[in-house]
């Protein structure tokens, strides 16, 4: 039966004869609000950024899956981290143990990183790395690695995510209160925007809010609010926000309801582009593009019949591209089992390089413009989104929201009722709660990670260290805890340390002693 409501509760017609809603300018592609697309001629020029995220077991290991993608068209790279790794924690930490290389490789040293980028032209090719709390010391080892080999840090280019709210919010992989968490944030963007200037500083996360359960109007409203957040700490700070807000990215998710995801997009752009000029005076029209980039929805993948993951990334990718996207990442078929593998993942670039070679979608720009029923839902967003940015604007912003633990409880509720919905047959999910078949066994090639690479990556740590000079590294964090204590900014400190070979955990136990760690508040509705 036809839906009389979409996920984010926005009543459905059987047909639209006319735009509705409050009208709101489009523009031209290119122009001011950017509803139609960030560029004039969007793809007519130049592709999306074909960025499949790879990254497990070692560093070896996933600078092979790396050139793997290269070699097959991959144009820009994206890294997965392993658990111990986004916690801030060396992989021979007794809280490491049966994590290290499961979810994403670890890197611990320079050295790791070192081999991770091995062969790889860091001045040609753009490095996403998906790293949170301790994305400056990770961003460090990389210019670490630039400065070895004599590349000027003008020369690179990438993005770190480096978006601690949305793990208060959605994932969980904090460590610091959010006070520190925030000075890291703004050190990153003075420090880059100074010596790393073509570096984005930030990659503001709505995927990871909509994997937890948001529904898409939740996805737009939050992450505007946490991207509010960041503006607010960067002024206050003292940085001008028409030199960080260029290099400002955002990372969303492409769920299943299609034409709902191709509205959210221009939607999020118009809300973003209001928001910078109006609310921040950000007067560059840079700052007031939202530039994105998109992996297709986890959570929607299934462990049964994994082939139908195929249909849903391809739906969703479109969504993106139709959307308007400046990077994609389109998920493996057997990711609801297992990292992908090789064949998996060069299947998923395969569906991005189809789409824009063979579909024609990108022959024309915005071409689901003027369409009543994108319109009007594109309408229908822009105002309930506004809505719930208000409302995160009366309690104080967003991390008032996070603290008090309203924004989490949201999300909840939202996740809760999607959940009832499958549960009770109303929101079908093919080859799960209808047309099922057999006993659910899965019967395909899965990647494992094997024992053996946890005891062989500390190995290889507990070498490095023995091999250092310990004094240049005691001394080395000596300085950044001075720095942490006191006003300096943190990124050549941590620049120096990780060269002179400070470990990733090393580094995040001196910020622990000096920053604290941070309890989440339970809420209990």
């Amino acid at each position: 039966m036809a839906r009389e409501f979409n996920g984010s509760g926005v009543p459905l017609q059987a047909k639209y004869d006319r735009v509705q809603g409050t009208p709101h300018e489009l523009g031209e592609p290119g122009s001011f609000p950017y509803t139609r697309g960030i560029r004039r001629d969007m793809y007519r020029g130049r592709l999306w950024t074909m960025r499949q995220y790879a990254g497990f077991a070692t560093a070896a290991e996933s600078n092979a899956r790396y050139r793997y993608l290269l070699e097959r068209g991959t144009t820009g790279l994206s890294v997965a981290f392993d658990l111990p790794t986004q916690l801030g924690h060396d992989s021979d930490a007794p809280i490491a143990r049966g994590e290290v290389g499961k979810v994403g490789v670890a890197i611990d040293s320079v050295a790791d990183m070192e081999t991770l980028f091995d062969g790889i032209p860091l001045a040609e090719v753009t490095v996403s790395m998906t790293i949170n709390s301790p994305a400056s010391i990770l961003l460090a080892m990389v210019l670490a690695v630039a400065r070895r080999r004599g590349i000027p840090f003008d020369k690179l280019g990438g993005t770190v995510q480096n978006d601690v709210l949305k793990e208060y919010v959605a994932r969980g992989t904090y460590i610091y209160p959010p006070e520190p968490s925030m000075r890291l944030v703004t050190d990153l963007m003075a420090y880059c925007a100074e010596h790393v200037p073509q570096w984005n500083t930030i990659s503001i996360s709505g995927y990871h809010i909509r994997e937890a359960g948001s529904t898409a109007v939740e996805e737009i409203a939050f992450t505007l609010s946490n991207a509010k957040a960041y503006l607010r700490a960067a002024r206050d700070a003292g940085i001008d926000l028409d030199v960080v807000a260029p290099r400002i990215s955002f990372f969303w998710n492409a769920h299943n309801d299609f034409f709902e995801e191709v509205a959210k997009f221009r939607a999020a752009r118009f809300l973003w582009a209001h928001i910078t000029r109006e609310e921040f005076a950000c007067k560059d029209p840079r700052s007031q593009m939202l530039r994105f980039h998109t992996q297709t929805a986890g959570s929607t993948l299934t462990a049964q019949e994994p082939d139908n993951n195929v249909v849903r990334v391809t739906l969703q990718a479109l969504a993106a591209v139709l959307g308007g996207t400046q990077s994609l990442h389109t998920n493996g078929k057997d990711e609801a089992l297992a990292l992908p593998t090789a064949d998996s993942a060069k299947l998923a670039l395969r569906t991005q390089q189809i789409i824009g070679y063979e579909s024609g979608v990108t022959d024309v720009v915005d071409p689901l413009a003027g369409s009543y029923y994108v319109e009007s839902l594109t309408n229908e967003l822009i105002e309930r989104a506004r809505g719930v940015i208000a409302e995160v604007d009366e309690m104080g912003g967003s991390i008032a929201a996070i603290e008090s633990g309203w924004m989490q409880s949201r999300i909840a509720d939202s996740s809760y009722q999607a959940q009832q919905a499958i549960e009770r047959g109303e929101a079908v999910v093919v080859g799960v709660n209808k047309f099922a078949e057999g006993d659910g066994e899965v019967k395909i090639p899965l990647q494992r990670i094997e024992d053996r690479i946890e005891r062989e990556q500390v190995d290889r740590l507990q070498r490095f260290r023995a091999e250092r000079d310990n004094a240049l590294v005691a001394a080395r964090l000596d300085d950044v805890r001075a720095a942490a204590a006191g006003k300096d900014n943190l990124m050549p400190h941590f620049v120096e340390a990780v060269d002179a070979g400070a470990t990733l955990g090393e580094i995040c136990n001196v910020l622990r002693d000096v920053f604290g760690v941070y309890r989440a508040k339970e809420v209990v509705a």
